[in-house]
């Protein structure tokens, strides 16, 4: 009898996953569909296209559009100042990668929950508004004729409008804080969902041998949330050349261009503004294949470091 039984409980550990699998599909669909698939135009890096020809008409040219990045020093130079931004916005990013975390602690202490809520959802709101909303709001308040210049000049601070858009100063610590604006409420999300996973009963415990609030924080919330905040690090790392580009696309202008066009923006700059479609697709391949490198790189090193990893 103990063989039917073992062959019934195998049939239903295959049924299982089969409907495990099922349920996983249309998700691994998408990702196939939306994000696999779109690599087969990376065969255009290799020859050279021009619309609105077929490719299958474009004369093969290896990797001439790939060596074209540093054929001389006008290009090279252009190179490194957009790593350049592109380092500073990421590597501004990172460094207060930690805020989230700290937002949801503090957020998790309000007692009152009204106004937990109240704050939580104020605070993730601009995430839904797109960027082209946020610089109109931008424009609206920091215009010549904008709430800041006529408020300034009202109480007599300034005599003339100051052009803040323009302005080629703080360029990268300004579209980090529009950023952070936006962001931030959404990011600590995460970090919110983490918080409940925590076990109420160490912070009785903690309370009977009479710690404080914050030393509960350091000693029992900070280490429960570390894990979640080294995991979101890892991927940050991965994306360090991916800062996107609607954000400076719209805040974008004559005046700030060299300090603003980061790597995602050139790519479409270049295709779109040049037409420049395989030298683009190069680049943005050598961007993608880095993001890998990182992805692994900086996997390795928590391995090594925290004796944990992510893949």
């Amino acid at each position: 009898m103990s063989v039917p039984i073992a062959v019934s409980k195998n049939n239903r550990i295959i049924t299982r996953g089969v409907k495990e699998f099922l349920y996983l599909l249309p998700f691994i669909l998408l990702v196939a569909i939306f994000s696999y698939y779109p690599l087969y135009g990376w065969i255009y890096a290799f020859f050279d296209y021009r619309p609105p020809l077929p490719l299958s008409l474009k004369s093969f040219v290896g990797f001439k559009w790939f060596l074209s990045l540093v054929e001389n020093n006008v290009k090279i130079t252009q190179i490194l100042n957009i790593l350049r931004n592109t380092f500073a916005m990421s590597g501004i990013s990172m460094l207060f990668s930690w805020l989230p975390m700290m937002f949801a602690i503090f957020l998790n202490e309000i007692k009152c929950m009204p106004f937990r809520r109240l704050v939580q959802t104020i605070t993730t709101l601009p995430n839904f508004i797109s960027w082209v909303l946020v610089y109109a709001i931008a424009y609206s308040m920091l215009n010549s004729t904008g709430l800041f210049n006529s408020f300034l000049m009202g109480i007599g601070v300034i005599d003339e409008p100051t052009m803040f858009l323009h302005s080629t100063k703080h360029v990268w610590f300004t579209q980090w804080l529009w950023l952070t604006w936006k962001n931030l409420g959404w990011a600590a999300i995460m970090y919110i969902a983490a918080l409940a996973g925590i076990d109420v009963e160490m912070y009785e415990a903690a309370k009977v041998d009479g710690a404080t609030r914050m030393q509960s924080i350091i000693h029992i919330t900070l280490p429960s949330l570390l894990p979640t905040y080294f995991v979101l690090l890892l991927l940050n790392i991965s994306n360090f050349l991916s800062n996107g580009m609607e954000q400076y696309y719209v805040f974008q202008n004559a005046f700030n261009k060299d300090y603003i066009q980061v790597l995602d923006l050139y790519v479409f700059n270049l295709a779109m503004g040049s037409g420049a479609y395989s030298v683009s697709t190069a680049l943005s391949m050598l961007k993608s294949v880095i993001s890998i490198v990182l992805l692994f790189g900086a996997n390795r090193l928590s391995k090594l470091v925290r004796g944990e990893s992510i893949l």
